[in-house]
Parts: C-alpha cells; structure tokens; sequence
C-alpha cells in the first residue's frame, strides 16, 4: 500500500510539472523572425555588381550556366544600368536553352549599349532567337 501511495504521487508530481512546462510554453515569446528569409534589398553598388560578374564569369567558364546566370542577375540587381552583366546574363541562359530570358537579357543590352562593340552579335542573336521561337 505504500508502494501504491508512493507511485500516485509521483504520478501526481509528473502531472503537475507536465502543466508547468505547458504553462511555460504558453507564456514564452515566439522566435524572433530568421532574417536569412527576409528578402534581399538592393540599392545601386556598382563594386558589388562588378564582383558578382566577376564570380559569373568564373562558373562560365567552368560550365556551370546556372550559377553563372544568377550571379549575373545579382550584378543586374545591383547595377541596373549594367550592360555588361545583362549581356553575359542573355549568353548564360541561351546556354541553358532558355530562349526567352535570353531575348529579354540582349534587348536590355542592345538599350543599354546600342554601340557597343558585341551590339551587332547580339542583334543577329536576337534574330535566330525570333525566328526560333516563331516556328
């Protein structure tokens, strides 16, 4: 009986410390938001756009067209304005076959640059693209 008596309050305690721990749960703040999920902010950083070309045209080179293909778009992100980086952006996805961000990534460089010197390459691209997609 004493064995019985011993076990209900244990059982008793185990409950109560149960409904602690919820109470405590209850009470606690939320966690703080993961700021690593909060979306980027960009503002115009013309060094940072010409470091992410940079690491763009490392992955280039090394055939990895997607990786290269965002790291363009993060220096379009950071430099609007630059050409460059839109036209490496338009090579990347043509090679990965993805003819209409490619389109959009040359006519933003042809606004961009109408006289550079890859302008008239890319015009021609441009072309074959069009009539690719209108087949």
């Amino acid at each position: 009986m004493l064995l019985l008596g011993s076990l209900g309050s244990g059982v008793t305690a185990a409950q109560s410390s149960s409904e602690q721990s919820k109470e405590n749960v209850k009470t606690q703040e939320p966690p703080e938001e993961d700021v690593s999920y909060a979306p980027k902010e960009y503002s115009f950083n013309p060094l940072q756009a010409e470091k992410e070309l940079k690491v763009g045209n490392f992955y280039f080179k090394k055939g990895n067209y997607k990786a290269a293909s965002l790291r363009f778009v993060e220096a379009t992100r950071w430099n609007p304005g630059f050409a460059e980086a839109f036209h490496r952006l338009g090579e990347a996805r043509d090679r990965l076959k993805d003819d209409e961000g490619a389109r959009q990534a040359y006519k933003k460089f042809i606004e961009l640059a109408p006289d550079d010197k890859e302008a008239d390459s890319v015009r021609k691209r441009l072309e074959q693209l069009a009539r690719a997609s209108a087949k």
